[in-house]
């Protein structure tokens, strides 16, 4: 049997605040399928559900999350159903352990000022405790285990995507968006280049009509001094941030190129970025917002750094 025919499932628990919400969502945000609070003993009715057709990819592995909370939890009644359902060579079954120090779980109730499961009515110590207590034969027992003790929920979130992480998954969108400054700015936008600094050709009669797609448009524009250096500085910048919000886990990376009018120059622009990038081994999408607006000289006499520089 092929590895690409195993249904692969990860199994997390651990005690309570030592991050388990954040370790589901991690891998949900990278591809995986997540069930949190699932009573194990129906977990291999679930491994025959088909999965949802509104995903892509036709069976992702699955992330089940269980702790004290969860409906018929007993440490060693779990453990002796998770070796069963790994005898079946149709699954790949591990489980992840996030282990915590006593002290800092008790910070950490303390700052969100919620009550431990199983101290409602007593010291979060205790409960911190005696869930440890119960959970000693399954940390022993776990394949994989991460102390959460000095890691921040964003240190966190790094050692999942870098240990869980789906091969072959392209985990961030990269989205280049021209734009005109007299016409509002985008949504979301997470990066933004003003290129109202570069010769306008709005104010050239023969140009005026054109857009940035256009050879004597990306000419005029490509004479402005400030061009060269601009244009490679902007690309240096992106190729040195994208690998970092992709590292990070950021889903989406959406940057604006803003001109006045949102026809000529940030056009331009972005079509060069975007081949730019191309280049460097990235796949960025690309929307022009502005493109097909009406040319208007109120518009661009207003927002114009200069009548005859930038757009």
């Amino acid at each position: 049997m092929t590895d690409a025919n195993i249904k692969h499932v990860l199994l997390i628990t651990g005690l309570s605040g030592a991050g388990k919400t954040t370790a589901l969502k991690t891998l949900e945000d990278i591809g995986w399928e997540t069930v949190d609070n699932f009573p194990i003993r129906l977990v291999e009715g679930l491994l025959k559900t088909p999965p949802s057709s509104s995903r892509g990819d036709a069976d992702p592995p699955l992330a089940l999350g269980f702790d004290s909370r969860t409906r018929g939890f007993d440490p060693e009644s779990l453990i002796k159903s998770i070796k069963k359902l790994q005898e079946n060579e149709n699954y790949h079954i591990s489980t992840l352990y996030l282990d915590c120090a006593g002290g800092e779980l008790e910070r950490r109730y303390g700052e969100t000022r919620r009550r431990h499961p199983l101290a409602l009515d007593r010291p979060a110590k205790e409960g911190i405790a005696l869930e440890r207590n119960q959970f000693e034969s399954i940390r022993r027992w776990a394949d994989h285990v991460i102390d959460t003790s000095d890691l921040s929920a964003n240190d966190l979130q790094g050692r999942i995507r870098d240990e869980f992480s789906l091969k072959d998954t392209d985990i961030t969108t990269v989205t280049i968006t021209s734009f005109g400054f007299s016409r509002g700015l985008p949504n979301n936008i997470d990066l933004l280049f003003d290129v109202r600094f570069l010769s306008n050709p709005f104010w050239d009669p023969d140009l005026k009509l054109m857009t940035g797609l256009d050879e004597p448009v990306a000419q005029y524009i490509s004479r402005d001094p400030a061009y060269a250096e601009a244009l490679e500085k902007f690309s240096e910048m992106l190729e040195f941030l994208l690998p970092k919000y992709v590292k990070a886990g950021k889903a989406y990376v959406n940057i604006g190129i803003g001109c006045t009018g949102g026809r000529h120059r940030s056009v331009h622009v972005a079509e060069m970025l975007s081949k730019n990038l191309h280049a460097a081994g990235f796949s960025p999408n690309v929307l022009h917002r502005n493109l097909a607006s009406r040319p208007m000289d109120a518009l661009e006499a207003m927002q114009d750094l200069n009548k005859n520089k930038g757009n």
